[in-house]
Parts: structure tokens; sequence; C-alpha cells
């Protein structure tokens, strides 16, 4: 459940029509609802209550500054996976003990950055990382926390292009290797073993794959507790779906519960890093169409939003509700709803049934709260939308819109091309 509704053929977010907020910010913009930021996070920690958890938010599916402090404010951890994530989370006010490093690529600096912090713990990706931050904590005089991440080959169901639990793809190591990694970490003076992590992938819609990686990995732990390793935190990363179209996803509540009866002899404190379950279907994208054109045998809506403002469905051929801000009787069309940019795979549905709309109508897109912003770009010198975040009756613009300068910061024509 969401707060954007229709009242009398309008479309709300909370107690604010999208329209009055579209006539004070233009369009495109992103819109959340602080409700259902607040209730979504809410649901999936109550959903493991009596449990010795941490939800530790992961901020790649939405880094707005707002949304990381209301979910600091509700007592959320951080899952991150780069310095800037890092960077932002500590502007939030997410205290270091509390945040987690995830990510197959960490630089030195990034490294050094979260040891210098004194972050929660590293996720490990292979060997050679381990023997890295081993390396970056010696010259800091520190040890640092770590956990290996498992890949379970465990096959998530989900688009080959965020499943990430199986041996083919580039996270985690096997559960041979990792043995081989945890006894590698004990030789190391600079790390310290705290422990084992698992992530099987996005937009998971069934409880099974993730039974059947804990399945793999309750093994694993007892031969790192065998090793005399005192892990701690048992990992099991996010990846539960949403509903974009038809799909059904299990409730936080099965979830848990299914996950709970599974660990009931472990006893370790467990990580969850939810992301596009709390944030997905807290938000829309909000366009104006600017055009319709007729092809041969094909209508096109022509909208001021774009693959570089929502890449998913040009990048996953994602589904994405699109609805009408204003309401209206009549027969609906079927076209392609496109956008600006100068490419054929520029389009946010294709072929699809929606309200028979005009130039200077508003659209929302749904379910656009997870990897929509944080996935857009300048691609053709677009500049970016701005966020919205909705309380009550009340909007507060928490990202400006960019503007034309904004494209050229940092730009410089060296002097031999000048004259």
């Amino acid at each position: 459940m969401h707060h954007f509704t229709y009242r009398d053929n309008e479309l709300y977010c909370e107690d604010v029509p999208v329209r009055l907020i579209a006539e004070n910010v233009g369009t495109p913009f992103y819109l959340y609802s602080h409700a259902t930021l607040k209730r979504h996070f809410l649901a999936f920690d109550d959903a493991f209550e009596g449990m010795d958890r941490l939800v530790c938010y992961s901020a790649k599916a939405n880094t707005n500054l707002a949304i990381l402090k209301l979910f600091k404010n509700l007592g959320s951890g951080l899952d991150i996976v780069s310095g800037g994530e890092l960077y932002r989370g500590l502007k939030a006010g997410f205290s270091p003990d509390r945040i987690v490093y995830s990510g197959v690529g960490k630089r030195v600096d990034e490294i050094d950055y979260a040891l210098e912090a004194g972050i929660l713990m590293f996720n490990v990706e292979s060997l050679e990382e381990l023997e890295l931050i081993n390396e970056r904590a010696g010259l800091l005089k520190t040890k640092a926390p770590v956990a290996i991440r498992v890949n379970p080959d465990v096959d998530p169901k989900t688009h080959p292009y965020i499943s990430t639990g199986l041996k083919k793809n580039k996270f985690g190591i096997d559960g041979k290797a990792a043995i081989e990694g945890y006894h590698a970490a004990r030789q190391l003076k600079h790390i310290k073993i705290v422990g084992i992590d698992c992530h099987i992938g996005s937009q998971i819609t069934d409880v099974k794959p993730f039974i059947e990686a804990l399945q793999s990995l309750k093994d694993l732990i007892d031969e790192v507790k065998e090793m005399g390793s005192k892990i701690k935190y048992l990992d099991m990363g996010g990846g539960l779906g949403i509903t974009y179209d038809n799909e059904s996803p299990p409730h936080p509540k099965d979830y848990a519960g299914a996950i709970a009866a599974s660990l009931k002899d472990v006893r370790l404190k467990l990580i969850l890093e939810p992301g596009r379950v709390i944030v997905g279907n807290a938000g829309i994208l909000v366009a104006k169409v600017l055009f319709r054109k007729s092809g041969t045998g094909k209508e096109f809506v022509i909208t001021d939003a774009g693959m570089n403002d929502l890449m998913r469905p040009t990048l996953y051929k994602a589904f994405h509700a699109i609805e009408p801000v204003a309401r209206f009787e009549g027969p609906q069309i079927t076209a392609d709803v496109v956008g600006p940019i100068c490419e054929s795979g520029d389009f946010l549905a294709l072929d699809r049934k929606i309200a028979d709309v005009k130039r200077g109508d508003l659209l929302a897109v749904m379910s656009a709260g997870a990897y929509g912003f944080a996935m857009s770009s300048n691609y053709c010198s677009r500049i970016r939308a701005a966020e919205v975040l909705v309380k009550d009756d009340g909007f507060y613009i928490v990202k400006d819109r960019e503007s034309y300068m904004d494209l050229v910061k940092g730009e410089s024509i060296p002097p031999f091309l000048e004259g």
C-alpha cells in the first residue's frame, strides 16, 4: 500500500495534489511520500520482532539525504557500496558502527575512508580485496572488521542483470574458496573476522531462494566456527521484491517467518539490507506530455522524461504503470511512451494501453522510488530532475532541479584551445 490515490479523479500524494506540485516545481520531478517510506521501513523491521537484527537500508536504491535522514531517525543502519554513499550516510547522521560496506570493487581511498570512519564491517568479495584491506588497516594502525561474501549458487528467478548469487555472477566467492578465505583471514594481523555475508539478487518475489541460500550457509557457518573464528553477524543482504505489475512478492512477515524458522539454531545477529521493498512504491516520476505523434501503425506519446531520468525500462525492459495525473473518461489508446533522448531505446513503456492524453497533460510513472533518480544521468546534456518529499499536506524540494551551469561544473578549457 502507498499514499498515491485519486480524489475526484485527481492524483494526490498524501494530502497534496500532484498537479499543484508540478505547477510550483516544473517537470519532470521525482515525488516521494513520507508516510509510505516510514510505514514500509517499520513494517519490514517489525516483521523481525524478537530476532536479534540490524536493518541496514540499502543506500543504492535511493540516496537522497532526506530519505537517508528519515531512515536514520527510525533506527536504521546503512548498507553502502561506495565512498560517496559513505559520505552521504555520515552526512545524514548515521553512526559509522551501523554502516556495512558491500560491493565488488572498493578503491584504496574508499577503504581508507571507511577504516578511518570506523564502520561496522566490510563485506569482502575476493581474496585480493581481503589482502588489500589488511594492508590498508596496517598502514592506518587499526584492525578491519570483515565478513566474507559467499556466493551460494542459488537462482533467485529474477532478471539476469540483477541476479547476484549464481556462480557465473561477479559477486562473492564460492563456499570452498570462502573457507580458504577465512583461513587466510585468521593469519592476517590487521583483520578481525566478525561475520559471513550472502546476497543473491534483487526484485525476488519468492521466499524459496532465500531459504536455499540460508541452508547452504549454515554448514559454512559451522565450519567457520570450528576453525576458531568467533563470528557475530550473518548478513542476509536484501533483494525482496515489490509489485510493479502483476508480481506477488511475499509480505515481509512471511519473509521474516521463513528466515526465522530456518535460523532457529543459529545464534548470530542478523543483518538485513532492504532497499527496493522500502522505497520502490513510495515514489513516482511525474512527467509532462510534450507531443503526440502517429506513425505507421504506431502511436507515440512523447514526454519530457526519458531514459536519462528513469533507466529501468531501457536497461531491464522493466514495467512501470503509467497513470494520468488528471483521470478522465474515454477510450484508451495503445502507444509507446517515449522521452526526448536521441536513442531508439529511450522509452518508458512500449505498446502500452494508456489514457488518451494530449499535449500538456501530466503523467505519473508509478513505483519509481527505487533505482530512479539514483540511476539518472546527464546524457544528451539533459539536466537531472528535482526531487520532492510530501508529508501530510506540505511538500518540500529535497533536491533542486539542476541548471545548465551545473552541466559544466568542474569542466575547463585548456589555454591552448583559447584564442
